[in-house]
């Protein structure tokens, strides 16, 4: 069997991420392409560090099982399932599943610190950096942590300015110049799907 083509996606926190993801994932079958995404790794939130306020702070590397995520990317390429709780980020509400991994042609890895681990970003073939203004980025942040995690939007607001911007400085935006591929997405990223897509569904002829 051939090696499964790696893609790793990352971008700043509201940049766009998931409904790039999602959009790419609506063209390719589960038999063609398998998501594994950064955020189904991080750690229990009793086992998070809080700061000097006592809020949990969720962008720091410690916060996250990168080599975890590392050996499961391992196991996809060797040809292995990987079953993993899903992670519903302190959300009482949400029903966590059971995910099940499937190797596949195309495997696809996104999070915030995909391409600064290093032993993860040597295994990729492809790296897409999804850009969009600050203010934009504060805007979509807002939306997703008041509606799918339930946070207070104060809570949201002082997470951004504290902990998102910091680690965006640090571990997300220097990568963006190695990145194969940036798709900006200030209004849209149909054009930048468009050119993944094609590449991809070229890549998997020789696969």
């Amino acid at each position: 069997m051939n090696k499964p083509f790696i893609v790793g996606i990352t971008g700043g926190s509201g940049s766009g991420k998931t409904s790039f993801i999602r959009s790419l994932r609506e063209v390719f079958s589960n038999l063609e392409m398998c998501l594994v995404s950064q955020d189904d790794y991080y750690l229990p939130l009793e086992k998070q560090l809080v700061d000097e306020k006592g809020v949990a702070n969720f962008d720091r590397l410690e916060s996250i099982e990168l080599d975890e995520l590392y050996g499961d990317i391992l196991k996809l390429i060797a040809g292995q399932t990987v079953t993993r709780k899903e992670y519903t980020f302190n959300n009482q509400a949400a029903d966590a599943k059971t995910l099940v991994f499937k190797p596949a042609p195309i495997i696809l890895v996104e999070g915030l610190f995909v391409l600064h681990h290093k032993d993860l970003r040597d295994l990729m073939d492809l790296k897409v950096f999804i850009h969009a203004r600050t203010d934009l980025k504060v805007i979509r942040r807002i939306k997703r942590d008041r509606i799918d995690r339930n946070y207070p939007l104060e809570d949201v607001m002082y997470r951004y300015a504290a902990h998102v911007t910091p680690a965006f400085d640090k571990y997300i935006k220097p990568y963006r110049e190695v990145a194969d591929i940036t798709v900006n997405n200030n209004e849209n990223f149909e054009k930048g799907l468009e050119i993944v897509v094609a590449y991809l569904k070229h890549k998997l002829t020789s696969l």
